[in-house]
């Protein structure tokens, strides 16, 4: 979704416009819920009826033998030397070992606990916390720029039923339990009722993270009605969900930004599962994905663009803003719909929602930045439409 080499998958991956021919072919395999296969080759979902509450199985769980009186078993259920009892435990996500999975760790049974000692009680923390160090536990090996779990709690995907799969749109943020907000091109001229919101995902290829994600359905989905599907001007839309989320530790939602609030010169966050790089070599990402970008100002990126295939009478909309421009670092296709995020000044590790990834020329070329909706510029029109159904303001408000 990003890359830092090639590292463009990540969140935002500017919708880029390609030419990939294969899209649907390539977004169709990247979420599936059985942790019972191997990481790879991806493979696309079944989908079950998305659940209300994270429930836990009434059936005791069989892990795998990898030995006597051993098993595979989630690190965080395991009480020995090896790792913490409080949860907080160190994840090589490159690590080859006994287990098949690297979130498990082979066990020996009396050790084996039936409980994490983290707490996943229901939390509201109000908006915008980032969790720097993950959720339960911190990974090492991130040479790809993953995020820890659980570590942008307001990012979600959107995916759509099809065919009896689940296929990947887009990416999102939460701004309240039951609302999204994600770009218009996603959802332009979809059926609300075959799409699916999913929040507290991490690695799409498992099932055991210490706290499952939650999925919901899309009762109603709004998008700007000046909104241009060939310029992608007033690119925000709105998904208005059937039930609302759970609200915890890995689920929580993004700030909004005051109207005519400026981010220049930030460096910010983008996340998503996006490709890591443009064309038909790029990959779309297992585990979610981040990136920092520098905010650019709309008359540099303006002037930058004008030196691409667009041409030097083009004219960067209002409801436009850009960030990146640097070699290598950029958000992606398959990255649309997904935030750019911003630091809330002297408040540490707080976010608020500064753009929405909408599109860009290539990914991560120099001096190209990519172009996000303005979230502060289209304030207003979310206000309007927020308030018409009476969501309360406490949930985005910082």
């Amino acid at each position: 979704m990003m890359k830092i080499k090639c590292f463009i998958v990540v969140i935002f991956a500017c919708y880029c416009l390609g030419d990939d021919t294969s899209l649907n072919d390539l977004i169709a395999e990247i979420f599936k819920t059985d942790s019972s296969t191997p990481a790879t080759p991806i493979q696309p979902i079944h989908p079950t009826q998305p659940s209300q509450t994270a429930e836990t199985p009434k059936e005791k769980t069989k892990y795998e033998s990898c030995g006597i009186q051993k098993e595979c078993v989630p690190r965080w259920l395991c009480a020995n030397d090896t790792i913490n009892t409080s949860g907080e435990n160190i994840i090589d996500i490159r690590f080859d070992g006994t287990c098949s999975n690297y979130l498990e760790l082979c066990c020996e049974i009396p050790n084996k606990k039936e409980k994490p000692d983290i707490s996943i009680e229901p939390i509201d923390r109000g908006c915008g916390y980032q969790n720097p160090n993950g959720v339960g536990f911190k990974i090492t090996g991130a040479i790809d720029q993953e995020a820890e779990f659980g570590e942008f709690p307001w990012m979600v995907a959107i995916l759509r039923e099809e065919s009896q799969l689940n296929l990947y749109e887009c990416g999102g943020a939460l701004i309240a339990p039951d609302v999204i907000l994600t770009a218009a091109h996603c959802v332009h001229n979809k059926d609300a009722k075959s799409l699916i919101v999913r929040a507290g995902e991490w690695d799409t290829q498992t099932k055991v993270e210490i706290i499952p994600h939650e999925d919901r359905y899309v009762k109603e989905i709004i998008y700007h009605e000046q909104f241009n599907k060939g310029s992608l001007y007033n690119d925000v839309a709105l998904l208005f969900l059937e039930n609302p989320f759970n609200l915890q530790m890995n689920i929580q939602p993004i700030c909004l930004p005051n109207i005519g609030e400026e981010f220049e010169l930030d460096r910010c966050y983008a996340t998503g599962w996006g490709k890591n790089k443009f064309g038909k070599e790029g990959e779309y990402q297992v585990i979610l994905k981040k990136i920092d970008l520098p905010v650019v100002s709309n008359a540099k990126c303006q002037a930058n663009l004008r030196e691409t295939r667009l041409g030097r009478h083009f004219i960067l909309h209002d409801s436009f803003m850009c960030a990146g421009g640097e070699k290598g670092r950029d958000t992606c296709k398959g990255d649309g719909g997904s935030p750019l995020v911003c630091p809330i000044k002297n408040q540490p590790n707080r976010f608020k929602s500064a753009g929405i990834v909408a599109w860009g020329i290539g990914c991560g070329e120099e001096n190209i930045p990519g172009v996000y909706a303005k979230v502060s510029y289209l304030r207003p029109w979310i206000d309007q439409k927020l308030a018409l159904r009476q969501v309360d303001s406490i949930y985005f408000t910082p």
